[in-house]
């Protein structure tokens, strides 16, 4: 098995959005070549939403939305969210990351299209015990929470930190985040029920669904009144469009 570790050791002597030869004899596979938007789409879409997303000096650059209409949480009203078009069941997925200085983004994983747009733009339960309308095009999964944790107001709450499961479990103590304009490595493992998210080289989040732990931190959570939110699925992989300006490369993801 290649550690987070090793992948990181590994990028600085291949560079970013290549495959060395023994991660792929260990079957990764690259989800960005680093040039184009090949094996992605729009959440919602039939192409990936061009108002949103570019592909910026070997990074998936996410354009800054403006002043548009936003929900409650500040996501677009009519967002951009990007999806792989594969979907994965068991998998360990690594990337590169940055955010530009108050930015919000994330990665979301374990997530249902057909859920996602059925609950968009609807006054779904959660909607409504919030009093606010589910944005367009914004995907329903749990999330590796990536923000300007000094600078954005979500920063305040432990669980809305960089490298949470994004309004359920806060990064431990081992978090090291680089600065802002800086990149930052990340892994996530979803294998069965187990969960982990890593940063820079670190396990940080640790979780497994079906426990009274996990069953607790849902009730308490946003996604408390979405039924089968929590349940385990086959699901895409989705960079999240919360409107700032964020950056990706390096993605890449091996079946378990």
């Amino acid at each position: 098995m290649i550690s987070a570790l090793a992948l990181i050791l590994a990028l600085q002597t291949s560079g970013p959005n290549v495959l060395t030869a023994p991660e792929r004899a260990a079957g990764w596979q690259l989800l960005f070549d680093g040039h184009t938007l090949a094996g992605w789409r729009g959440l919602g879409y039939d192409t990936v939403p061009t108002g949103h997303w570019v592909v910026v000096d070997g990074a998936i650059k996410k354009i800054a939305s403006g002043n548009v209409p936003r929900v409650a949480d500040g996501r677009p009203l009519n967002g951009g969210d990007l999806m792989t078009v594969e979907t994965f069941g068991d998998f360990e997925l690594t990337w590169e990351w940055k955010v530009t200085p108050g930015a919000n983004s994330g990665v979301k994983y374990n997530v249902s299209e057909e859920m996602s747009v059925g609950q968009n733009g609807q006054m779904t339960p959660a909607a409504v015990a919030t009093g606010a309308i589910a944005p367009n095009h914004s995907a329903l999964g749990f999330e590796y929470q990536m923000i300007d944790d000094d600078r954005h107001e979500d920063g305040k709450l432990p669980t809305h930190r960089s490298g949470a499961l994004y309004d359920l479990i806060a990064p431990s103590a081992a978090k090291q985040l680089r600065p802002v304009g800086e990149w930052n490595s990340a892994t996530v493992i979803f294998r069965g029920n187990h969960g982990e998210h890593w940063l820079n080289g670190r396990k940080i989040v640790e979780f497994d669904l079906g426990t009274t732990r996990m069953d607790s931190l849902l009730a308490k959570s946003k996604y408390r009144s979405i039924p089968g939110f929590g349940d385990r699925r086959k699901g895409h992989i989705v960079l999240q469009d919360h409107g700032d300006e964020v950056y990706f490369r390096n993605l890449k993801v091996r079946p378990l």
